[in-house]
């Protein structure tokens, strides 16, 4: 006979100790929704802004700007103080059944079984090796995240001249984590016509960094044997190489969700975001089981991750209190120059998405977009919005635009002009 691990219960878990899961943890603790337990794999809680220090977070959440450090312990504060359990060094390795998963912790092999399961797993960059970019394998060569845990955690050095791949907020994050540790932000490189982080932060990052901006402009080649002496970037329109000295190379950005669990679990995942498909209830393909943050939206800010915990977690208690099976919804579809939108089920009912807006992304930058949702070969509205749509950020439309959309029609298209 197999030998089974223990087992304990709880009514919530939530899987990751970032922005989302806190926040969620300690509005149902809050709640008294029951036993709330929150799981994480690091040896500490607090996810990504525990080593990104620098200020900027918590504003539409906490109503207040933070270091990312203090917004971590914030939350972390918070969840505890409601009752919510914390364990960290704690990683959930599969799932024995539909509502139980198996954990591997210093203390050993168990299993949880919950009424409810929250995944906040976040998302993560892609490394190097992922973007297929050629030429030597010297050390030196790091994601911001990486690069934030070794100067904010370890307290190491990176090195004296860096370049950045990629212009999102988080390449700015990257800038100034390389000053901090001494290290001069030679370069940063993007493929599109502008940096894709908003306007205030590109002209910030010029002026007060000093850090110039290549754009079209790609990495081919990293050169450097036992560390990093160079790269080779290329323009995109007129093919013209050169070569940018460097010791250290930073690639920032080009998130894909952290879904080995939605994947383990066989949950329905979305061929856009590649994280599970959810309604406007961030429910997902299995009863009991929700998601949340940027496991659905990779990636934004942390502050809207935590809007989301806020959010699933009055869905989580509806489901608690014996929420009936929902309808059945329509699935929102978005159109090129889009990537994907999150949430992807529009069920009658249901609540608007997290902070009454539907998440998008795309490829391409238009200035003045005219959004138009469509169903069933007609318009259901169009509306031109005051903020551009631009690549490496999340577009955010009103739920609003949805009110016309049948329950019965076929699925709803979302596109910009």
């Amino acid at each position: 006979m197999t030998h089974q691990p223990p087992l304990t219960t709880t009514d919530v878990l939530v899987i990751g100790a970032g922005p989302a899961g806190l926040t969620a943890a300690a509005e149902l603790a809050a709640g008294r929704a029951g036993e709330i337990l929150v799981v994480d794999r690091e040896p500490a809680a607090g996810g990504i802004p525990r080593h990104s220090d620098h200020t900027g977070y918590g504003l539409r959440d906490l109503h207040r700007v933070l270091s990312g450090p203090a917004y971590a312990r914030r939350l972390v504060d918070r969840a505890a103080a409601a009752g919510a359990g914390i364990r960290t060094r704690t990683t959930v390795t599969g799932w024995a059944d539909a509502d139980t998963v198996e954990v591997t912790s210093p203390e050993g092999r168990y299993r949880i079984r919950a009424r409810a399961i929250v995944l906040a797993t976040g998302a993560r960059e892609r490394p190097r090796t992922a973007r297929r970019i050629p030429g030597d394998r010297p050390g030196g060569v790091l994601t911001t995240g990486q690069l934030q845990n070794l100067v904010h955690l370890h307290h190491r050095p990176v090195g004296r001249r860096a370049v950045i791949v990629g212009g999102e907020l988080v390449s700015w994050s990257a800038a100034l984590t390389l000053r901090e540790a001494g290290c001069t932000p030679a370069l940063m490189v993007s493929e599109h016509p502008k940096a894709e982080s908003y306007a205030a932060f590109n002209a910030a990052g010029r002026t007060v960094l000093r850090v110039p901006v290549a754009t079209r402009t790609r990495v081919t080649r990293v050169i450097g044997k036992n560390r990093c002496e160079a790269v080779e970037i290329e323009h995109l329109d007129t093919g013209r190489r050169r070569t940018v000295a460097c010791d250290t190379v930073v690639f920032t950005g080009d998130w894909i969700p952290d879904h080995e669990l939605a994947r383990a679990a066989g949950l329905t995942l979305d061929p856009g975001t590649l994280g599970p498909l959810t309604d406007t209830a961030l429910r997902t393909s299995s009863p009991g089981v929700f998601a949340a943050g940027n496991l659905l939206h990779p990636v934004d800010t942390a502050d809207i991750a935590a809007l989301d915990g806020r959010h699933v977690a009055a869905q989580v208690r509806r489901h608690l209190d014996g929420e009936r099976r929902p309808a059945e919804g329509v699935r929102l579809i978005a159109d090129a120059p889009f990537r994907w939108i999150a949430p992807q089920v529009l069920r009658p009912g249901d609540p608007a998405p997290p902070h009454g807006r539907l998440l998008l992304w795309t490829d391409t930058f238009v200035r003045f977009p005219r959004v138009t949702v469509r169903q069933d070969s007609g318009t259901v509205t169009t509306r031109r919005l005051p903020w551009p749509a631009a690549p490496g950020r999340a577009f955010r439309i009103p739920s609003a635009l949805l009110d016309g959309v049948s329950p019965t029609g076929g699925p709803v298209h979302i596109e910009v002009r």
